[in-house]
């Protein structure tokens, strides 16, 4: 899993890719907590991401709770086809902004 962070003031844009699963999860989530002090808004673009399991899923929600609690707020982008057919079976269209 490569992942490229990009800061403009207080707003982290995170761009993976390759796979979002249990094994890329833990280290995914150990360097967005690093990248994510002191954002204020944080945006995950997953145009690159080719396959996502309940780690990543998981993932996502721990950072939207996160960011949350800080007051901030979590934005996902260039959902593809795919990703975006897991996220609303599992419900979470309706737990994530998605755009």
């Amino acid at each position: 899993m490569n992942i490229k962070f990009q800061k403009s003031g207080t707003t982290l844009t995170a761009k993976p890719a390759g796979r979002m699963d249990t094994a890329t999860s833990p280290e995914i989530s150990r360097r967005m907590q690093h990248e994510m002090q002191g954002m204020t808004e944080i945006i995950i673009d997953l145009e690159n991401v080719e396959y996502i399991s309940s780690g990543g899923l998981r993932l996502m929600l721990e950072l939207e709770q996160t960011i949350q609690d800080n007051g901030g707020s979590l934005t996902i982008i260039h959902v593809s086809e795919y990703i975006m057919e897991v996220l609303d079976l599992t419900g979470f269209t309706d737990m994530l902004n998605i755009r």
